[in-house]
């Protein structure tokens, strides 16, 4: 499994010409209701097949191509489930994530054939479920700290989800071990107090080993879980919170190199706390940090308008800039669609009133180029678009 990032879209965006499946599944997490997970997935790879099927592919080549997908479908796989689950196969390629946000259940097949205007129909992966995850306030992360244990939470405004840790420590005992053998660092765990659901607390011990001497071996510890982060958040901008005591806070700044950690933490053992207790903490604080850089992309939106008219409010001149590197903040409506074409040879828009073949949604087209190209989109209600416009965008030039 892959973290979803600016990183996974473009992987995926760039899958083309060929057969393109994508699946989304909503996933149940609380009761006997997550036997209805499996059930479900069995349902959506059938529709798959079948539209594979009458499509024009045989069988078994149908069979052959959702095979990595079936390979999932395991006890293990299920036990490990967030929000929604997002799933894409085409011959080359094979991803799926657990995902933090809803998402509606839904099969696409695209495929690589002509329309009657003699050009290709969109048949990349069908991503726009994705999107909320990228926009400038689609989701956050939470860092919860201890000295037994590290996790790293994914969170919306309405959900949470563990990220599992593969690449990074996840106590301060796994981390120093076989570290600094000059130092003599050694530990044992202490017998669990009664009660304790058997979990055991390491006890470090080495040379000099004063106060001074455990901030060190902390920070060392912090250094080698923001080394195993850069992993998972390379080329993110998202805001991370971290969560713990907070005389932690400082030392792992000292060990970070993540640009968007926010001032405010959680305090407190984040041992004691669920994951939705850590994500509600959470969004208190990274709400007002959401709104406030919206708010100073609208002034500056606004302002530019004024002064350089560095900015654009028609769907056909932002749909060009966005494919061309210019967009540096977009606003779109959500709930809304633009139907229409873009040809990238000659820059031609063209807008329908519904959708035709080769068609596709341009403010969504905007919004994905708008990310693939570094910028930053908020997806809004229609009222909240600045100017009143039908899409708004901040243009680098």
């Amino acid at each position: 499994m892959n973290l979803f990032s600016t990183d996974e879209l473009t992987v995926l965006t760039t899958e083309s010409e060929t057969t393109c499946v994508s699946i989304y599944s909503p996933m149940e997490r609380l009761g006997v209701e997550t036997q209805q997970n499996p059930i479900r997935f069995k349902n959506l790879i059938r529709q798959a097949e079948e539209r594979l099927i009458a499509g024009g592919l045989r069988g078994q080549a149908a069979r052959d191509l959702l095979e990595p997908a079936l390979q999932l479908d395991n006890y293990e796989f299920w036990q490990h489930q967030q929000t929604g689950l997002a799933i894409f196969l085409s011959p080359n390629l094979f991803r799926y994530y657990r995902l933090p946000i809803d998402v509606p259940e839904l099969v696409v097949v695209n495929d690589a054939k002509n329309d009657t205007e003699g050009g290709a129909l969109c048949n990349r992966f069908h991503v726009k479920p994705l999107l909320p995850l990228l926009s400038g306030d689609g989701q956050f992360y939470i860092l919860a700290l201890s000295q037994n244990q590290i996790r790293l939470f994914q969170g919306t405004r309405f959900s949470v989800g563990e990220i599992e840790l593969e690449d990074m420590p996840t106590s301060m005992a796994e981390a120093l071990r076989f570290d600094d053998p000059e130092k003599s660092l050694q530990f044992h765990t202490g017998t669990p107090p009664s009660g304790s659901g058997g979990s055991r607390a390491a006890i470090f011990h080495g040379q000099g080993a004063g106060e001074d001497d455990q901030n060190e071996n902390l920070i060392r510890y912090f250094r080698q879980v923001n080394d195993g982060l850069q992993t998972f958040l390379k080329n993110q901008r998202s805001p991370l919170i971290l969560a713990g005591v907070e005389y932690l806070f400082p030392l792992y700044r000292q060990a970070n190199t993540y640009s968007y950690v926010l001032e405010d933490g959680i305090p407190g053992n984040p041992e004691t706390l669920t994951a939705e207790e850590l994500q509600q903490s959470a969004w208190a604080i990274v709400q007002p940090y959401f709104e406030q850089t919206q708010q100073e992309v609208i002034s500056q939106y606004e302002a530019l308008t004024e002064t350089t008219g560095q900015t654009a409010s028609e769907v056909q001149t932002v749909v060009s800039a966005a494919y061309y590197h210019q967009v540096e903040a977009l606003f779109v409506p959500v709930g809304q669609q633009q139907w229409g074409r873009f040809n990238p040879e000659t820059g031609e828009v063209k807008m329908h009133s519904a959708s035709e073949p080769g068609n596709e949604d341009l403010l969504d087209f905007a919004a994905l180029h708008t990310l693939l190209n570094g910028g930053t989109v908020y997806a809004v209600e229609p009222d909240k678009v600045p100017g009143n416009k039908p899409i708004a965008a901040v243009l680098r030039y």
